[in-house]
């Protein structure tokens, strides 16, 4: 038994430790959700479907979402505001454009001729001789100028005559106005409308089927005279939607006439402002 155990295979093994038992590694807890992200059988696109349903939205972001949807929706409206501000301008025709753009080159002379003159004036004063006589002809000059535009003095020059033939009635004074804003607004100089001199304070007012101008009452057919240039004035009348076409909207007939003499012989008295006064010193 001794030999046995003093072989070199027994004493090999006496110093040998024992092995011992694998242990299994301990379960280290998760959350609930592991057990359903580490499914057997699950596609990567499976996978991020369910980290990001459903949401999980925080109050910040919701806060976030609100004021984006506001500014969004203000864009919007924005937009269609504008979209339906153009439409006219859309359905026009490529001459009808071209048209309105020339209004526009002519109004923007007209303000330049305008400046040129108002320095003329100024360098005219500032280099005459008889500084006096100079200011004395501009003011004269300056005088007839806003009587034309006051109605006090009558007027003449080239323009249009436009007659409006209302035999339905449907003419109301709101589009008469219109017509004389529009005209207004592509230069003219002076207008009479049936006998009635309109100047910057006129009104316009319906009465039964007629219309009032400043209180006096006018019937159809409208007759405006206008002086202006007429290459300018007629256009602004026949634009797509504008005075011509809502009038024939209406049923009624209107003719526009170029003419190299107008004359505007209709005048208004001269009123003293009640509370207005100059600033001049």
């Amino acid at each position: 038994m001794s030999d046995q155990d003093g072989t070199p295979e027994n004493r090999l093994r006496k110093e040998l430790p024992e092995e011992t038992p694998a242990t299994a590694p301990e379960a280290v807890p998760t959350g609930e959700n592991d057990e359903k992200d580490e499914k057997p059988g699950l596609t990567g696109r499976q996978r991020l479907v369910q980290g990001l349903w459903p949401p999980r939205v925080t109050r910040a972001q919701l806060i976030v979402a609100v004021l984006l949807f506001g500014l969004g929706f203000g864009l919007a409206v924005q937009v269609a505001s504008n979209s339906d501000g153009d439409s006219a301008l859309r359905g026009a025709r490529q001459e009808d454009l071209v048209r309105i753009l020339d209004e526009l080159d002519d109004r923007t002379q007209r303000l330049e001729d305008e400046k040129a003159g108002l320095e003329k004036q100024r360098d005219e004063l500032e280099n005459s001789s008889d500084q006096a006589e100079e200011a004395r002809k501009q003011t004269l000059e300056k005088e007839r100028q806003l009587g034309i535009l006051a109605g006090t003095v009558a007027a003449q020059g080239p323009g249009i005559t436009m007659t409006i033939d209302d035999t339905k009635g449907t003419v109301e004074a709101d589009m008469l106005l219109d017509a004389i804003q529009e005209l207004r607004a592509a230069g003219a100089e002076a207008i009479q409308v049936n006998g009635v001199r309109v100047v910057a304070g006129t009104y316009l007012t319906d009465s039964g089927n007629s219309v009032s101008v400043d209180g006096n009452k006018i019937n159809a057919p409208y007759r405006f005279k206008v002086i202006g240039k007429p290459q300018d004035l007629e256009p602004a009348l026949n634009i797509p939607g504008g005075v011509v076409q809502t009038l024939e909207k209406e049923q009624a007939t209107v003719t526009v006439e170029r003419s190299t003499k107008i004359v505007v012989d209709a005048l208004r008295a001269a009123k003293q402002p009640d509370y207005a006064r100059s600033s001049s010193r």
